[in-house]
Order: C-alpha cells, then sequence, then structure tokens
C-alpha cells in the first residue's frame, strides 16, 4: 500500500498538482487577500476573484469567468485557497497566480490555465 501511494504521491508532483500540506491552518492578515483582483488567462478570457469577509484563516470568494459565476467560503492555507476547480496562491504584494483546470465541451480532455491575478487599489 505504501508503494501504490508514493507513486501516486511523485505523479501528483511530477503534473504539478499539489500534495496534501501538513501546516496547521492559521490567521492571516486581511489586507493581503482582501479586495478585487483581476486578470486573463492566456487564450484572452478575462476573470475577477472578489475576496471578502476573511476572518481568521476563513473567506468569502466570489469568482467570474465567461459564463461561470461561482460562490465559495475558503480555508486560506500556505498562502493559498481552492475554490471550484481554481487555486488562487498570493505570490507578492497585490499579486496572485491563478491556476484554474479547464475541460473542453468537446473532447473532455482537460487542461490547466494558469494566469496573474492584480488586486485593485
Amino acid at each position: 500500500m505504501a508503494d501504490v501511494l508514493s507513486i501516486l504521491s511523485s505523479s501528483y508532483k511530477a503534473a504539478g498538482i499539489a500534495v496534501p500540506s501538513k501546516t496547521k491552518c492559521v490567521a492571516v492578515d486581511p489586507a493581503l487577500y482582501q479586495g478585487a483582483w483581476s486578470g486573463k488567462y492566456s487564450d484572452g478570457k478575462k476573470f475577477s476573484i472578489s475576496v471578502s469577509q476573511v476572518d481568521g484563516f476563513r473567506a468569502q470568494v466570489h469568482y467570474e469567468s465567461g459564463g461561470t459565476s461561482q460562490y465559495q467560503q475558503v480555508l486560506i492555507k500556505d498562502s493559498s485557497f481552492r475554490f471550484g476547480n481554481t487555486k488562487f496562491t498570493l505570490t507578492g504584494n497585490s499579486q496572485a497566480q491563478i491556476k484554474n483546470v479547464v475541460t473542453d465541451p468537446a473532447t473532455g480532455s482537460t487542461y490547466l490555465d494558469t494566469a496573474i491575478a492584480t488586486r485593485s487599489t
């Protein structure tokens, strides 16, 4: 069983998929996350992320892109959080990396779309 788990773990790492961290959730500075974030994917599609009600390590997120609108409560851990098929990682002052798993409706294949989001001041 240990061999199977190590194979899965190394496969996830090789594919760029994060392996769950063993660190605890700790309170974050709300000023680092709260606000309106926006950016553009490589295909030119725009997105916006609104982060609000940051309390401890919890926050409310509203994501919009194309015809998709999604609300979710998230847990912030290791400078990042996940919502739906998307991962938000804080990379610097008012800047974040967005990774979104997209499924092609015609073929059913998936790909990872990566973008940079900046926070409006």
